[in-house]
């Protein structure tokens, strides 16, 4: 697991796309990127989707995602993404009471299960308490990084995070 932390958008295309009996359907999906703008998101969802579309290409949809960090899974079949919603516990010092505060998370995995293990995984390295409050699976096809790193083959890659 590998744990990055960006501006991400949530970006919607419309474009053709060729269907297994050799036909074209014009098909919506929700791709992420990496930007610091709109137009800098439009720019790069459109650059990312050039070499899959050969007819009509649209973005329909930018919107600033509700997450400000992905947790990438660097298993092969891990190929849904999922958004999670983890409340951390902290005490207030001056009361003593228990305080709770919710991050959204967007975590990559093959299914409902391994989207907790991979949750787990990431925060497990951390020393704040949580509790997963809400996962739910995602229409989300892919994510796309700026300066996304290249594969490695090594297994003892240790996450962004860890340094």
């Amino acid at each position: 697991m590998r744990s990055r932390t960006a501006n991400w958008f949530e970006t919607t295309v419309r474009y053709e796309r060729q269907t297994e009996d050799a036909g074209q359907k014009k098909v919506n999906e929700i791709y992420v990127v990496d930007a610091l703008t709109f137009g800098e998101a439009e720019e790069t969802i459109t650059k990312e989707m050039e070499p899959f579309v050969t007819g009509e290409f649209e973005v329909k949809n930018i919107s600033p995602a509700s997450y400000g960090e992905i947790f990438f899974s660097d298993s092969d079949t891990d190929d849904r993404w999922y958004k999670a919603k983890l409340s951390f516990i902290t005490l207030d010092e001056k009361t003593a009471k228990e305080k709770r505060s919710t991050v959204n998370f967007l975590v990559q995995a093959a299914t409902f299960n391994a989207a907790v293990k991979n949750i787990e995984d990431a925060m497990g390295k951390t020393a704040i308490d949580y509790i997963i409050a809400n996962i739910s699976e995602t229409k989300i096809m892919d994510v796309f990084e700026h300066n996304a790193p290249a594969k490695k083959e090594e297994k003892n890659d240790k996450p962004e995070f860890e340094g």
